[in-house]
């Protein structure tokens, strides 16, 4: 049974990856990571992202303005940039691993060993990457949750809310770390390989044969 299901959980654990890689990377780039609501202007949505700052009007469109200065940013988006590049990178790097070790794949065929240690260390590389793609997106959140209920700012100055995407990162991470975990559990659950596969079915054989012949008058 674990040979019917290897093929179905790599499938599902590359397609998950692709699809967290997808999101992740988007997320990188989406200028909501933080919305702030305007009370006195309803008709204005500020938005702020890694690279730029936005503001959406009802008749204007978008316009966007990108930050100035790397430094000049809070220390939550700096470090934020670093990981979801990171996160971007590592996921690249364990879908074009992960590919090249999938049983489907009939490259290497009789270079069963290499195809596994592909397909474990691509696993692992797109855990890490949801995992780095999970932390930044948290951290933000925390630190937005901070700056809305801290005590010390007027109530008239208005607070910065959640984004969109950070539930976009969020679910980019989940993804990844499911899809990282089935090609890791695809590893784990085969112990058996197609040429012991072969030498079992051939071992039945000589025994039917056995069989036949001890049962002939």
């Amino acid at each position: 049974m674990a040979l019917v299901y290897q093929p179905m959980m790599q499938l599902s654990g590359i397609l998950f990856s692709l699809l967290g890689w997808v999101l992740s990377c988007l997320t990188t780039y989406l200028p909501q990571w933080k919305n702030l609501n305007l009370e006195l202007n309803e008709l204005e949505i500020w938005t702020m992202g890694l690279w730029q700052a936005c503001v959406v009007q009802e008749e204007g469109g978008m316009q966007c303005k990108d930050f100035d200065s790397f430094l000049a940013l809070p220390p939550e988006l700096r470090i934020s940039r670093i990981l979801m590049f990171f996160s971007n990178g590592s996921g690249l790097l364990g879908l074009l691993l992960s590919g090249f070790g999938l049983d489907c794949l009939k490259i290497g065929e009789r270079q069963q060993e290499q195809k596994k240690r592909l397909l474990l260390f691509g696993g692992m590389l797109v855990w890490i990457s949801g995992i780095t793609a999970i932390v930044p997106v948290s951290w933000v959140a925390h630190a937005t949750v901070q700056e809305f209920w801290d005590e010390n700012i007027p109530d008239i100055v208005p607070r910065w809310d959640f984004g969109e995407a950070l539930f976009v990162g969020w679910l980019a991470g989940f993804c990844l770390i499911l899809g990282g975990s089935l090609l890791n559990c695809t590893i784990c659950s085969t112990e058996v390989h197609p040429s012991s596969v072969h030498y079992t079915v051939a071992e039945q054989q000589d025994q039917c044969q056995r069989l036949e012949t001890e049962t002939r008058p």
